[in-house]
């Protein structure tokens, strides 16, 4: 790990690309208009960034169809398209301190984290992905002896990706790994909020091979760039990760179009329960702390809802204050820095806001509190922590995308069950206990799309990600992601 001093010369260093990417080159967008990119950390401005619409959706829609077309890409072996991402993926590890830097300009995410998790993951991602797309094989139907049925998955087309801002780098992978690898054209729409790192990942791109019109990256808002995606006709796919509320937007625009398929990965409130049984406390509020203090707790499995049954409610609690002293708020670029800058100013406004109604709703505030904004000293928000919370409250209820947490308690195992359900989200859940039948019954009954059992977040790319009710239906990782992007043709030969 480099130090504060080299993060800081390495920051000073990286070409900040704000122009969107068609068609194999850095172009600005058809109307000229930028939007800034902001440093959460400092509040300064970082660069200019392309502010695409409908007529750069146009083009890059275009370029995309042509590409497919051609075959310069859907029709290349698998094999040839899973050399080129591999190369892609080599490229990613080389310039990892660099993509890790752009990040963790862009959304105050600490430096730590990128490259712990987020470069490894998304080279992870790459590499897994472009290794199984030649180890897939088709069907023959089991039809008499005159016929023969053949089953196989094709390219879907042109797939559009729009990608949140708080994990910028690696969830983008997570939807264009497989998308290409498949065959098909990407078009990539990053947050307005943090495009630097995957405005490069394109320049890595046509580096590795991947040939003009195959991916493109327009960086653009949503209610502009995305909605053109979401309506145009000549968009087969849609993979979208952000809320629930946009989710429901992106599938209206598709019916209102051509009835693209719309993958949705949306919001999430997390429960963690840990039962009297649970043999370690001290790991268990540890994990604790980091399920919604890392990354500022900007992360939509983030453990949001803790439940102790109430006879070790205390001392789990102390357990939890303690850990938390870990998270406090520094400089992204500082080695040591576990929780860095809210995205920006609008993200701090509403964390506040979610703090207030808690207190305002009867929680009692154990650490932490409304944060105090300063101008030009950066979005940095205290951990907090919520006791007396219930599922009545709405900060209970809602989803804040900031690091605080509330505390409340269970009596049983069915009641922890209840509580946990009793959300609209069902994105993710953890559960702390020493008896197997236990983890295996609560797993079992806990609406959620991925259950942890004596820990927090753990997955790989054999795994898939995603969730059930409001926290949609689409999943990424895993050969399940391929499905997604591939249609599935029959042919009925007669012998």
């Amino acid at each position: 790990m480099k130090t504060s001093a080299e993060w800081i010369a390495l920051s000073e260093l990286v070409t900040l690309q704000g122009r969107a990417f068609i068609a194999g080159q850095f172009r600005s967008a058809v109307s000229g208009e930028t939007f800034p990119a902001i440093n959460p950390a400092t509040e300064q401005k970082l660069t200019d960034v392309a502010s695409c619409d409908a007529a750069d959706v146009d083009m890059a829609v275009s370029a995309a169809r042509e590409a497919f077309v051609s075959g310069v890409w859907s029709d290349l072996a698998p094999g040839d398209r899973k050399r080129i991402l591999l190369r892609l993926a080599d490229l990613v590890e080389k310039h990892g301190d660099e993509l890790a830097v752009l990040d963790s300009l862009d959304m105050g995410k600490p430096i730590s984290e990128m490259v712990g998790i987020d470069v490894p993951d998304s080279i992870d991602c790459l590499r897994w992905t472009a290794e199984s797309i030649d180890k897939l094989y088709g069907e023959i139907a089991p039809t008499g002896n005159d016929t023969l049925g053949l089953i196989s998955h094709e390219p879907a087309g042109v797939v559009a990706a729009i990608t949140p801002w708080n994990y910028p780098l690696m969830m983008a992978i997570w939807k264009i790994a497989p998308a290409l690898a498949a065959g098909n054209s990407v078009i990539l729409k990053p947050s307005e909020k943090s495009a630097l790192s995957v405005l490069r990942l394109a320049e890595l791109g046509k580096k590795a091979g991947i040939p003009d019109g195959v991916f493109s990256v327009l960086p653009g808002f949503g209610h502009t760039a995305g909605k053109a995606l979401a309506l145009h006709n000549d968009v087969d796919v849609l993979a979208f990760t952000g809320s629930s509320r946009v989710g429901g937007l992106l599938m209206e625009y598709a019916g209102q179009s051509n009835l693209k398929r719309v993958w949705i990965e949306a919001g999430g409130k997390s429960p963690m329960l840990v039962f009297e049984d649970c043999e370690d406390i001290e790991k268990a509020a540890s994990m604790a702390a980091a399920a919604i203090f890392s990354n500022q707790g900007e992360v939509c499995i983030a453990c949001s809802r803790l439940y102790v049954q109430s006879s070790i409610r205390e001392r789990f609690t102390e357990a939890l204050l303690e850990a938390a002293k870990a998270y406090q708020p520094q400089d992204p670029l500082h080695p040591d820095t576990r929780m860095g800058a809210l995205v920006d100013k609008a993200q701090l406004e509403t964390v506040a806001r979610y703090i207030q109604l808690a207190i305002d709703e009867g929680g009692q505030v154990l650490t932490g509190g409304v944060p105090e904004a300063v101008p030009g000293q950066g979005y940095f928000v205290e951990p907090t922590i919520i006791g007396e919370a219930h599922n009545g409250m709405r900060f209970v209820q809602e989803e804040i995308f900031g690091p605080v947490l509330a505390v409340g308690e269970f009596s049983d195992e069915a009641e922890a069950i209840h509580l946990a359900n009793d959300n609209r989200y069902g994105l993710g859940a953890s559960v702390w206990t020493g008896n197997l039948s236990r983890a295996h019954r609560v797993s079992r009954k806990i609406q959620s799309g991925m259950v942890w059992v004596n820990g927090w977040g753990g997955g790989d790319s054999t795994m898939p990600f995603g969730g059930v009710k409001a926290s949609g239906y689409g999943r990424d990782k895993s050969l399940h992601a391929l499905e997604k992007y591939t249609d599935l043709k029959t042919v009925w030969i007669s012998l």
